[in-house]
């Protein structure tokens, strides 16, 4: 998730609310790449979680992480909760369970994505064998049970996990036991925003189909290739998961403002606390609703930001696109993600090639394809196809994109070299959790704890 925001110039107009998106339109020759990668961190001796205390907790990860990067700690009521690298560096937090995360800066190209992953999860690993941890990359905790999972102490967890029963019932399965890989693109005004935003909005089943990487929950198999993609569907449906509203012709910034603004808040942060808002919309508080129970307060740039960080479609629109469908996976998952949206979204070719494949999936099939894909991966269909089928024909799309885009390595490899991950998935037919799913019935022998080997990074 996104680093809270403090910015106290007041919020006055809906205007400025709309100004917010508009601000991220950019030239393509700024767009920019960001990616996302979450992973579970456990004890290498007993394969338990990792807690935040103690001295091989993950305070003590993040302090070694910070001697050893020399990034700037982020802290939450005297408690290191983060790190914030310098220009043209990324982030590390980490989420309600405990899941590490580094939210990537923005790159040109993939390559430059590839090595600073490779940085960072070389920095991880080496700072993680002297405390004795490992990293897991699947879309699910595999073994611990939801009261054997870590709670962080961040203050927006504690306002987050007391409201999340009420709106549905996966809520806290999605902060604590989850993890995913997500990319971040540009786009250049609001007729490019809309028709990359409903492109990658029909194909994230297809993303979550390819990335299927969680299909163990509480030490057995669940039914499930993508669990995390199932959990999905009931976590907060009016802030989250598939909104079909985005896919109408007339979508854009405005629409999706006014969206925003329907949604309860979680949290506003006053002299650094922060002070629990789901009782309200932004709209109410925008209006003056909290005027009798907060005198003086009023909203501010930073409670919008905030705010529109913390709606979770499977799309997200911010002043960029998140593309949000997969689940967490091994090294090599994590540049291909980005590489399978760049080659769609970045070269004008294959956008309209993806456009036109996809165009006549509708509002209510592709809903119907989003509830089906967690079961069924690449067997789940829509208009006559499959996404095995699906994901062949919009792979060779993003591998022209890349070829087309034509950023080279220093062997004279162009990006193409990262989608080689997801051609296997096609090739096979079989996603990461369908072999894991084999193995656990075959060679492992029902051994559950032989993933924390096969899955490590």
């Amino acid at each position: 998730m996104a680093r809270d925001t403090v910015d106290d110039r007041p919020l006055e107009s809906f205007e400025q609310m709309l100004e917010w998106f508009t601000k991220g339109c950019k030239p393509k020759a700024d767009w920019r790449i960001g990616t996302e990668h979450e992973k579970f961190a456990f004890y290498t001796e007993d394969h338990s979680p990792v807690p935040y205390e103690g001295e091989r907790g993950i305070e003590a990860l993040l302090n070694g992480m910070q001697a050893e990067l020399g990034w700037e700690p982020i802290t939450d009521e005297g408690r290191i909760i983060g790190l914030a690298g310098g220009e043209g560096e990324g982030a590390i937090s980490i989420e309600p369970g405990g899941q590490f995360e580094l939210s990537g800066a923005p790159l040109e190209t993939i390559h430059e994505t590839c090595r600073e992953s490779n940085q960072h999860l070389r920095a991880i690993k080496a700072v993680g064998r002297e405390l004795g941890m490992g990293f897991l990359g699947l879309g699910s905790s595999p073994v611990w049970t939801f009261a054997e999972t870590p709670r962080m102490p961040k203050s927006r967890y504690k306002i987050m996990s007391a409201y999340m029963p009420k709106v549905g019932t996966r809520g806290l399965d999605m902060m604590y036991r989850t993890a995913t890989i997500q990319a971040n693109l540009d786009f250049s005004d609001e007729d490019d925003m809309r028709r990359k935003l409903q492109v990658s909005l029909r194909l994230q089943p297809l993303t979550t189909a390819l990335f299927a990487n969680s299909p163990f929950t509480d030490g057995k198999p669940n039914g499930e290739l993508s669990w995390r993609g199932g959990v999905w569907r009931d976590v907060d449906n009016q802030r989250g998961g598939y909104q079909p509203q985005m896919l109408d012709p007339a979508f854009g910034f405005e629409e999706y403002v006014k969206w925003c603004l329907d949604i309860p808040m979680y949290f506003i942060i006053r002299d650094g606390r922060y002070v629990d808002m789901t009782h309200m919309t932004f709209r109410e508080f925008f209006e003056g609703k909290a005027a009798s129970e907060m005198p003086g307060v009023v909203p501010t740039m930073g409670d919008w930001s905030n705010h529109v960080s913390r709606l979770f479609p499977d799309v997200r629109l911010k002043r960029f696109l998140e593309m949000r469908g997969a689940d967490g996976g091994p090294w090599r998952r994590i540049c291909a993600l980005p590489a399978l949206w760049a080659g769609l979204l970045y070269d004008e070719q294959a956008l309209e090639a993806a456009e036109d494949y996809v165009r006549d999936w509708s509002a209510e099939e592709v809903g119907v394809l989003r509830d089906s894909v967690p079961e069924k991966g690449l067997g789940a269909e829509i208009c006559g196809t499959n996404m095995l089928e699906a994901g062949k024909h919009i792979l060779k799309v993003a591998k022209g994109g890349l070829e087309r885009r034509n950023y080279l390595n220093s062997e004279g490899f162009d990006e193409r070299l990262f989608l080689v991950p997801l051609e296997e998935v096609v090739a096979a037919g079989r996603t990461s959790a369908d072999n894991l799913l084999w193995m656990y019935r075959g060679p492992w022998e029902g051994d559950i704890d032989r993933v924390f080997e096969e899955m490590a990074y």
